[in-house]
């Protein structure tokens, strides 16, 4: 088993970690809105500072991620804060709009599937060419067997990649290095997503992208949040406040229930089948928040958004964002180069893919990066990406990533089979 290394940072206590991390955000916002830093958020967004700072403060020790706080931190963060601002985001959707999205955010989604199927095997055949020492290693050590959790998690999310671990045993003691890989490749592209983002239109421009559709569902929200806006009152906000974790509370129920009940089924139950992923209690929380949420959002409480939701909901995304981003230490890279090197080969092909789909159907650069998301970040930053387009689209991440649970386990063995191949034909 793998070594569990304890940091021991200036500050772990969870009260003053939310802390620092909210006082950071707060500068963030406050220092962008100020015409003598425009420059410096034309270099840096400020999206993108909110994600860097905490890993900043990660990697120099002044918070941590590898402390049991950090896991409770991070746990109230994906699972309280990230379905309860899917609900308050799903308040003012127009699900028209959503629906008006047609056809190019799935088949964006599957380029990026299809990215991360055949970049592995790809990127273990050019390593095997160019380094061979990187990809060498025999039975339940050979490198491609860890490789196929990363294609779990990069499809899916954490069942799947758990299953592919199980499947193809790769040796527990070695996994700590899939680990960092799958993090910190999905970081750094998460980081690069971010900074694109602010270069939306440029590269919307580039690709001939059709961006009626989004900028349609985007105007339909906002006038409508336009028509219902009222000064709020107490009433209001405690309505909301039922609503949310009402809504929260209904999610967790059903989702522990249902997860359990398939966790009893021996076809759900075995970690090397394809239905694993539907064990999974978060998978259910994600889909019934949203679901709770569009419900909601065609009754006349849907005029909350008038109030402030999206707000409120965007507020819980950026500390999800925060969370996240003390996730990245950004020393880490330097742990295992090589390696690290071939999940960014991997990325890239998956990148590239994407982009080039992109512009043969003339898909905007949100689809793009919500396609993306969905397979590598699953449902924990794939709305996060989304809302930072705009709160309002926050649901689509959401969706979508639903959507890298059912396929995660089926895509990723079919790469983890080509991976073998390859490592038995060119790895001596």
């Amino acid at each position: 088993m793998q070594e569990v290394l304890v940091a021991n940072p200036i500050f772990k206590n969870n009260i003053i970690v939310l802390g620092i991390l909210a006082l950071s955000l707060a500068a963030i916002f406050y220092t962008s809105s100020l015409k003598s830093w425009k420059k410096f958020y034309t270099i840096f967004p400020a999206l993108l500072l909110c994600y860097i700072i905490p890993a900043i403060l990660n990697t120099t020790n002044i918070i941590s991620s590898e402390t049991p706080e950090y896991e409770e931190l991070y746990y109230v963060a994906t699972r309280y804060l990230l379905p309860a601002s899917l609900l308050l985001l799903c308040l003012g959707i127009d699900l028209k709009g959503l629906i008006n999205l047609g056809w190019k955010p799935i088949a964006m989604f599957f380029s990026g599937t299809l990215g991360v199927v055949f970049g592995g095997p790809i990127a273990l055949f050019l390593f095997s060419q160019i380094h061979p020492a990187t990809v060498s290693g025999e039975g339940n050590q050979a490198i491609w067997r860890g490789l196929s959790t990363i294609a779990g998690s990069w499809i899916g999310g954490g069942a799947n990649q758990t299953a592919m671990l199980e499947i193809f045993t790769y040796d527990k003691r070695f996994y700590g290095a899939m680990i960092l890989v799958d993090i910190v490749v999905a970081n750094i592209w998460m980081a690069i997503l971010l900074f694109m983002i602010s270069k939306n239109e440029k590269i919307n421009k580039w690709l001939k992208a059709d961006n009626s559709s989004v900028k349609n569902l985007i105007d339909r929200v906002e006038n409508y949040s336009l028509s219902v806006q009222k000064q709020p009152t107490l009433k209001d906000y405690m309505v909301m406040f039922g609503i949310t974790f009402g809504g929260l509370a209904i999610s967790f129920y059903f989702a522990e229930l249902i997860s359990k009940f398939l966790s009893g089924i021996p076809s759900f139950a075995d970690p090397k089948s394809f239905f694993n992923s539907f064990t999974s209690s978060f998978l259910w929380l994600i889909l019934f928040s949203t679901v709770i949420g569009v419900i909601v959002s065609t009754t006349k409480l849907r005029r909350l958004e008038g109030v402030g939701a999206s707000k409120i909901g965007s507020i819980f995304i950026y500390i999800l964002v925060a969370v996240i981003g003390m996730r990245m230490d950004i020393k880490q890279i330097f742990d295992n180069p090589f390696l690290i090197i071939l999940g960014l080969v991997w990325i890239f092909i998956h990148v590239a893919i994407l982009f080039i789909v992109a512009k043969l159907i003339k898909a905007p650069l949100f689809f793009i990066a919500v396609g993306s998301q969905a397979n590598i970040g699953g449902a924990a930053s794939a709305p996060v990406v989304a809302g930072a387009f705009n709160p309002s689209l926050a649901p689509v991440g959401a969706l979508l990533a639903i959507l890298g649970y059912v396929v995660g386990t089926v895509a990723a063995l079919f790469s983890a089979l080509m991976m073998e191949w390859v490592s038995n034909n060119f790895i001596i």
